[in-house]
C-alpha cells in the first residue's frame, strides 16, 4: 500500500510486550560465535547470558519436518554431505552439528562428538518455551509456511515468535495463516520500505535490514525516524563489530542481531556483570 499518511500495524502485538528498555540483543543463530550455530546448546546459552530474543533459519527435510539449520547443505556445519530437503529427519540427526564450529580459526573444535544435532524447531518451542524468538523461512512455499503456522500453534507460541523470510510469497502465506503472528518484512517489502522513505505500509511489524548494502550504510538516523513514525521495530543485522554496536544503540534501534551476544550485552547493558570487550 503507498499513501502519504498511513502507518505500520501497532508494535503492542504480545511478542513485544516483554521487551526491556534499551535495544534488544538478539542472538544471531543462537549466537554462533560462542557455540555451534542454530543447536539447542547455541540457544540455551544465549538464553543464559540474557539475550532478548533468539534467531534462527528453518528448513524443511524430506519428510516434511521443519528443521532448524541455516544452509541448504550440511556440507559446512557438520561432517555430512548433501542437501537438507533431500535428507529424512532421521538421517539429518544422525549428523555432529557441532563438528565443524571451531573458536580459534580451526585449531581445535571443542564440540565435536558431544552429541549436538540439528535440532527440529518443535524441539526448541518444548525446550525454551519462554524465549523470544525470530524464526527465518529458508526456501518456504505457501504450503510450507502453512505448516510453520500450525507448528507454532500446536507449540502455544504465537506470543513468543516473530516469523521472517526473504521471500514474499511464503511470508504473504505465512500471514494469511497465522494474522495473529507477528512478522517482519520481506527483502521486496523492505527494499520499497527503504527506497520509498516509508510512504509504504506494509503487514508486517517489524523491519529488519542489514547494517550494509555493499559499501552504502542503510541504517541511518533518517531511517531510524522513518520506521519510528511508522511504528516499525528497527532491527539491524548482522552487527560484530563493538564499536558500530554502540553506534547503532546510540542511533536508537530497536535490536541488533548479532554473532556475539556477550559483546552487545556488555555494551549495551554495563551492569549485566559481562565483560566489556
Amino acid at each position: 500500500m503507498l499513501c502519504a499518511g498511513c502507518s505500520g500495524p501497532e508494535p503492542g502485538h504480545p511478542f513485544f510486550l516483554d521487551e526491556k528498555p534499551g535495544v534488544q540483543v538478539i542472538a544471531h543463530r543462537g549466537g554462533a560465535g560462542l557455540r555451534p550455530e542454530n543447536t539447542l546448546a547455541a540457544f540455551q546459552h544465549a538464553v543464559e547470558l540474557g539475550a532478548d530474543v533468539l534467531e534462527m533459519d528453518v528448513r524443511l527435510t524430506a519428510d516434511g519436518a521443519i528443521v532448524v539449520i541455516h544452509d541448504a547443505t550440511v556440507d559446512r556445519t557438520t561432517e555430512g554431505s548433501g542437501t537438507v530437503a533431500e535428507m529424512t529427519l532421521e538421517k539429518l540427526r544422525a549428523l555432529d552439528a557441532g563438528y565443524r564450529w571451531s573458536p580459534d580459526g580451526g585449531k581445535a573444535f571443542p564440540y565435536r562428538g558431544r552429541g549436538l544435532r540439528v535440532p527440529a524447531l518443535e524441539e526448541v518451542f518444548a525446550r525454551l518455551p519462554a524465549a523470544r524468538m525470530v524464526v527465518e523461512m529458508k526456501q518456504f512455499t505457501p504450503a510450507s509456511a502453512a505448516a510453520l503456522c500450525s507448528l507454532v500453534r500446536r507449540a502455544g507460541m504465537p506470543g513468543k515468535v516473530l516469523v521472517a523470510s526473504f521471500a514474499n510469497d511464503a511470508l504473504r502465506a505465512f500471514r494469511d495463516a497465522c494474522p495473529e503472528v507477528a512478522t517482519s518484512m520481506s527483502a521486496y517489502e523492505a527494499r520499497l520500505f527503504v527506497t520509498l522513505r516509508g510512504f509504504y505500509a506494509p503487514a508486517a511489524a517489524a523491519l529488519q535490514v542489514p547494517d550494509r548494502m555493499r559499501e552504502m550504510v542503510l541504517v541511518t538516523p533518517e531511517l531510524v525516524a522513518t520506521a519510528r513514525r511508522r511504528k516499525l521495530k528497527l532491527h539491524v543485522w548482522t552487527v560484530n563489530d563493538a564499536a558500530r554496536m554502540r553506534e547503532l544503540v546510540g542511533l536508537g534501534v530497536d535490536g541488533i542481531m548479532t554473532d556475539r551476544p556477550d559483546l552487545l550485552l556488555a555494551i549495551s547493558r554495563p551492569s549485566s556483570g559481562l565483560p566489556k570487550r
